[in-house]
């Protein structure tokens, strides 16, 4: 009799698992390649079949943009992955373009799989392997276990099973008509709701497959979401949607084609308006600077010392009295410029108690108080017309924002909003913070805020900018130790005639950021802001300043980050590579992916460096993961506390 009830249950249960969900949504189990739950395998091998057609997404990314290397990578056939995205087998796809990838998906043990091959190379991990090079379709975990359950350290050039993350449908699924299953990799702000409908998918049956509800629907970058489908993906659900705008909006609920269709012809409309306005601006700030120069005495700018790190700055020798703009000009810049203000020098006298040293925060910037609020009021001389028409044009909250301007007596005084927290070189060189300390997930969420805010520059102006003089000094930050990009006195077009790269004689930057190109040949592209986002970021993560990270006998700043990486010692020469203030407290996964980002965006060819808007997507990655390795490790810390106790 007690038998009955018991393989009533067996059988009962077997039938449960065949109609759920393949496995619950793996969240960030990801993150921690120490801890092994089952979700982190793979998916539960109780679908219908045991083997079937399957599909996965893959973003391109150098190396792996072309047809053939993409279906190496993934172990799929490169005609069926030509033919489903609608290309020649000799095709090499955009870089972050969606690529639809075809496996036969099969049952390995209690776990479906997809299985591919992969040579491990210089700095990598178990971890950078999946949720760098793969995205997410597998995990550290189920690598380390297809492997040998006893392996630790990898070494390049050795040849690693990968187990891909796929399922085929279960019995439930496919009574309701679901026929595949695609395995999507998730990307920085995908939602179930946009990832389900891109691919013509229901949103409940996709909350349903990974176990998830609509109160709980959050999902995480290099992690995988299970979409069913009635009919095999197509290349047409593979296309872009178009570019966030800079400042990123409130979420919106999901909108019709149409309404979709209006809001784009809304911000048509918007930019076309925003471009007269600029347009205008423009005109009247030339019309004032050719009076202006006729009167000016030009000098070349001074060359680089090649002794100093320091920037070298223009030296001026004008009369200040011919220089003083008449107030039309100033009217007439308040007038186009709704959000500049123009101040009295009364005004600014009082704010900062007649420029009174207690003030001045650093050079010739003073701390001030005006209506109330702090600002950072800034004396300059010389032309900064330029710099003033730039800032009015730009909106980003990872740029400093100049809120007023006033002139007097020849000199310029602009007041931007105030920097809490000062200049990240006060904080980030261990011999001279005086004990001040910034934790990893700080480190990377400036260095998230940096890139946005250089990506702005880059990607969402017009003409492209280039900051030129990226480095510790020229990053801010405010009361929540966010990044603010300062001082683009020296910024200027990207493009040249014809849209070629510009190239300048005048060469203006801080030895040790400039980039090869721009130091010797004077070519001006959005890749020497990369190059010295590569130097600033090296300094924020080994507590350096760049002069005292250069070696004898090496070749570079490049040749540094790749001893670092080729080591034998691996995690060890990592570990004492970088700051010790952090007393270790870092991710040591995390740190060697971000060395990995150094040694990319430093690379002597500027057509190798990786684009800013990929830097992003990386770094904002990497921060996702550190603030969950952060959380866990408090949580961990109370526990051990609690139970001391």
């Amino acid at each position: 009799m007690g038998f009955l009830p018991f393989g009533f249950c067996i059988l009962f249960l077997f039938f449960f698992c065949s109609v759920q969900a393949q496995q619950a949504y793996i969240g960030q189990g990801t993150n921690n390649c120490s801890v092994t739950t089952n979700s982190a395998l793979g998916y539960s091998c109780n679908g219908v079949n045991r083997t079937c057609q399957s599909y996965l997404t893959f973003r391109a990314q150098p190396p792996f943009t072309t047809v053939a290397s993409i279906s190496t990578l993934m172990g799929s056939n490169p005609s069926q992955l030509a033919a489903i995205n609608s290309v020649p087998q000799t095709a090499t796809f955009n870089t972050n373009q969606l690529v639809i990838v075809p496996v036969t998906c099969s049952c390995s043990g209690q776990y479906y799989q997809s299985n591919t091959s992969y040579v491990v190379q210089p700095g990598e991990s178990f971890f950078l392997i999946a949720n760098d090079t793969l995205q997410g379709l597998s995990t550290c975990q189920a690598i380390r276990n297809g492997n040998s359950r006893t392996t630790v350290n990898i070494f390049p050039g050795q040849r690693l099973n990968v187990p891909l993350r796929c399922a085929c449908p279960t019995r439930n699924q496919t009574g309701q008509g679901i026929n595949y299953i695609l395995s999507y990799s998730v990307t920085w702000g995908d939602m179930v709701s946009t990832a389900s409908s891109r691919f013509d998918g229901d949103t409940n049956w996709t909350l349903q497959a990974n176990g998830l509800t609509q109160q709980s629907a959050t999902i995480f970058p290099f992690t995988t979401l299970l979409i069913p489908l009635q009919n095999p993906p197509s290349s047409i659900q593979t296309v872009s949607p178009p570019p966030p705008p800079a400042s990123p909006p409130p979420p919106v609920q999901p909108s019709t084609p149409g309404s979709s269709s209006s809001k784009t012809w809304v911000h048509i409309i918007a930019g076309v308006v925003g471009g007269i306005v600029a347009t205008l601006a423009i005109v009247g700030i030339v019309v004032y600077c050719l009076r202006f120069r006729r009167r000016k005495v030009k000098l070349e700018p001074t060359g680089t010392s090649s002794e100093s790190f320091e920037a070298a700055e223009k030296k001026s020798t004008k009369n200040k009295g011919e220089e003083e703009p008449d107030g039309f000009f100033l009217e007439r810049l308040s007038s186009i410029a709704h959000s500049i203000q123009v101040y009295t020098f009364e005004e600014v006298v009082a704010a900062t108690d007649n420029f009174s040293p207690k003030c001045l925060i650093k050079g010739s910037v003073y701390r001030g108080k005006i209506n109330g609020d702090l600002a950072a009021i800034k004396k300059m001389d010389g032309d900064v017309t330029k710099e003033i028409n730039l800032l009015n044009k730009i909106n980003h909250s990872n740029l400093i924002r100049l809120s007023g301007v006033c002139f007097n007596d020849g000199n310029w005084y602009l007041v931007y909003e105030f920097a809490a927290n000062g200049a990240l070189s006060d904080w980030i060189y261990s011999s001279t913070n005086g004990g001040k300390a910034l934790t990893w997930p700080q480190r990377i969420q400036i260095a998230v805020d940096v890139a946005l805010g250089l990506d702005y520059l880059h990607s969402f102006t017009n003409p492209p900018q280039v900051h030129k003089d990226i480095k510790a000094g020229n990053v801010l930050l405010d009361g929540d130790f966010r990044g603010k990009i300062a001082n683009l006195t020296h910024a200027r077009s990207a493009e040249g005639q014809d849209g070629d790269f510009n190239l300048t004689k005048h060469i203006f930057g801080t030895k040790g950021y400039m980039a090869p190109e721009y130091l010797e040949n004077g070519l001006v592209s959005t890749k020497i802001d990369v190059f010295a986002f590569g130097v600033l970021l090296l300094e924020m993560i080994t507590g350096k300043e760049v002069a005292s990270l250069y070696k004898e006998g090496v070749d570079g700043l490049s040749g540094v980050v790749n001893e670092v990486l080729l080591s034998q010692d691996g995690g060890d020469n990592i570990m004492g590579f970088l700051d010790p203030s952090m007393e270790g407290n870092f991710p040591l996964e995390f740190a060697g992916f971000v060395v990995r980002l150094v040694e990319g965006c430093l690379k002597k060819n500027p057509g190798e460096r990786p684009a800013m808007n990929e830097l992003v997507q990386s770094l904002s990655r990497i921060l996702t993961a550190s603030l969950s390795w952060e959380l866990s490790n408090n949580i961990s810390e109370y526990r051990n506390l609690r139970d001391e106790t």
